[in-house]
C-alpha cells in the first residue's frame, strides 16, 4: 500500500469517514462501516447521481428491488453456472489470490520498469486466455511461465487454478434444504430486469426508457483488499436503459459521454480518468467499457458501461414462461429490447472522491492537509466558528447556525485557537467557515473564509445564505 493510500486510510478512520466493521471484536475483513462524515459523503453522492439520472431525464424512472429473490433469477441470468473468477493459492502463505489480478500486476510492474514490450507480450497473454476455452489453464501457463511470484511468500509455488463462485447463498425459512436455497443477489440488475413490465406500465413509458436504482449487492470476493475498493458488501448505482435492437450503439456512447461527465462535473480531475475497453466480454455483452481512476493504488475501474444485448430479458422470459417483450404501437413492431447499462460502484466512486481531494501543502511554513472536495458533496458545508465563548459571539453563532440550517449541513466548533479550527474543517474538506467575532456582535457582520484559497470576505450576516447559494452555483476547482 502506498504511504498517499495509507494517509488518507488513516484520515478516513481519524475525522470519522469509514470504520472497520466489527472493530471491538477484531473486524470483520473486507467489511466496512461508514462514520458520521462518511455517511454525509455517500448521502450526496446518491443524491446527485439520483438527480442526474433521474431527475433529468423524463423517461428515467427509479426503483429499490428486494435484495432477496427467487433463485431461478440466478439461474436465468447465468450467475449459479458462470459468475465465477479464477482463484489460485500459494502453498506456502497458503493466501488465496486471483489468478487473473496477478497477472495484471506482473504487466503493470514491467511497465513500471520500462519493459513495454515484455508488458505488451503478457498483455496480449492474458488476452488469449480470458477467451479461450480453457481458461484455468491458460492463466495457469502464464503464471508459471513469467515466474509469478507471491506477494506474501515470495515465492513461485502455486497450485493449480479453479473457478471460484461468487454467490453468498443462505435459505429461506427455518429449515436448510436444497428446495429452499437462495442467494444474497451479486448485483442490482436483475432486479430492474424482472420489474421491466412493472415499471413500464406503471410509468407508462415508451421505448426508448430506463429504469434505475441504488442498492447493496454481495460478492464473496476471493482477494477482497485495498481498504473500500473492493468490499464483499457493497453497493451499485446502476441504470438499464431499454432500446430498439440495432440502436444500442447510438445509446451507449451517449451514456459513455454523459456518465464521464457525471464524475468530472463531482470535482475529479479528468486528468485522472480515462476509459478502458474490456479484454474479454461478459457472456451477455456486445461492448463494454470501464471509467477507470488513477487511484494512489494505479489505475482501477469505477464504473462499467456495457451493451448487454437482448440477453436478460430473453433469458428470464424463457425460464420464467412470461412475454417481456414490447409492442410499439406506432410501427405494430414486436420486438425484445436491448439494453444499454451504466453501473457505477458507490463505494468506490467514494474512494475516488476523497483520494482525488486529498491535498498536503505548505501554509505559512506549515503543512496542512485538506480535502478539496466540490461543495455539492462535501459532507459538511459551513463551519460556524465564534472567535471566543463570551461577549455573545456564541449566541450569535448559534443564531447563525439555525438560519443556514434550513439549507446547508452546518457544524458549529468553539474549542480551541481559531487557526486550529479552521486546519480541522479543511482536513474534513468544509469548504466555508463562517467566523463571529466582536465586530459581529455590533455591526451584524461576519468573516467568511475560503477553504481552498483561504481568502476571507466579510459580509452582513442577513445576506450570508445568499452569499454561500452563489459560491456554491459558482464553484469551480
Amino acid at each position: 500500500m502506498s504511504d498517499l493510500f495509507e494517509k488518507i486510510v488513516s484520515l478516513s478512520k481519524r475525522r470519522g469517514f469509514v470504520f472497520q466493521s466489527s472493530e471491538i471484536y477484531g473486524g470483520l475483513a473486507a467489511t466496512y462501516d461508514y462514520g458520521p462524515l462518511g455517511a454525509e459523503l455517500k448521502r450526496n453522492l446518491t443524491q446527485r447521481w439520483w438527480q442526474a439520472m433521474v431527475y433529468r431525464h423524463e423517461n428515467v424512472s427509479g426503483i429499490d428491488a428486494s435484495i432477496l429473490m427467487h433463485p431461478s433469477v440466478w439461474k436465468a441470468s447465468g450467475h449459479v453456472d458462470a459468475f465465477n473468477d479464477p482463484m489460485i493459492d500459494d502453498k506456502t502463505s497458503k493466501n488465496r489470490y486471483r489468478a487473473d489480478q496477478l497477472i495484471e500486476d506482473h504487466i503493470e510492474r514491467l511497465r513500471k520498469k520500462g519493459k513495454d514490450e515484455d508488458a505488451e507480450r503478457v498483455y496480449e497473454a492474458l488476452v488469449a486466455a480470458l477467451n479461450s476455452e480453457n481458461m484455468s489453464q491458460g492463466l495457469y501457463d502464464i503464471i508459471i511461465s513469467e515466474e509469478i511470484k507471491s506477494p506474501d511468500s515470495g515465492v513461485a509455488d502455486w497450485t493449480d487454478v479453479r473457478q471460484f463462485n461468487l454467490m453468498f447463498a443462505t435459505h429461506l425459512g427455518p429449515i436448510q434444504e436444497a428446495d429452499n436455497k437462495i442467494y444474497l443477489r451479486p448485483e442490482t440488475a436483475q432486479g430492474i430486469f424482472v420489474n421491466f413490465h412493472n415499471v413500464r406500465e406503471t410509468a407508462r413509458h415508451q421505448i426508448p426508457f430506463g429504469i434505475a436504482q441504488i442498492g447493496k449487492a454481495f460478492r464473496n470476493e476471493i482477494v477482497a483488499r485495498q481498504f473500500i475498493f473492493r468490499m464483499r458488501e457493497f453497493e451499485q448505482m446502476e441504470m438499464q436503459y431499454f432500446v430498439k435492437p440495432g440502436e444500442q450503439m447510438e445509446a451507449f456512447e451517449a451514456w459513455r459521454e454523459k456518465r464521464m461527465q457525471w464524475h468530472v462535473d463531482n470535482g475529479i480531475r479528468a486528468g485522472r480518468l480515462r476509459w478502458h475497453e474490456h479484454e474479454k466480454l461478459a457472456h451477455y455483452a456486445d461492448a463494454a467499457w470501464d471509467i477507470q481512476y488513477q487511484f494512489p493504488i494505479g489505475w482501477q475501474e469505477v464504473e462499467g458501461i456495457h451493451s448487454r444485448t437482448d440477453f436478460d430479458l430473453k433469458s428470464h422470459q424463457e425460464l420464467s414462461g412470461k412475454k417481456l417483450e414490447y409492442f410499439d404501437q406506432q410501427t405494430q413492431d414486436r420486438y425484445i429490447p436491448y439494453v444499454v447499462e451504466t453501473s457505477a460502484g458507490l463505494d468506490r466512486t467514494f474512494l475516488m472522491t476523497l483520494c482525488d481531494a486529498y491535498t498536503e501543502e505548505e501554509v505559512d511554513g506549515d503543512m496542512r492537509s485538506v480535502l478539496k472536495f466540490h461543495p455539492a458533496v462535501a459532507p459538511i458545508k459551513v463551519g460556524i466558528l465564534p472567535l471566543v465563548k463570551k461577549h455573545g459571539m456564541p449566541e450569535m453563532a448559534h443564531a447563525v447556525e439555525a438560519d443556514l440550517q434550513e439549507h446547508f449541513h452546518t457544524f458549529y466548533d468553539e474549542k480551541g485557537a481559531i487557526g486550529r479550527r479552521y486546519r480541522r474543517m479543511d482536513e474534513v474538506g468544509t469548504p466555508w467557515c463562517v467566523t463571529i467575532d466582536g465586530d459581529s456582535v455590533e455591526d451584524a457582520t461576519v468573516t467568511v473564509r475560503d477553504r481552498d484559497s483561504m481568502a476571507q470576505d466579510r459580509i452582513p450576516a442577513d445576506n450570508l445564505a445568499t452569499y454561500l447559494f452563489d459560491k456554491l452555483r459558482n464553484w469551480k476547482a
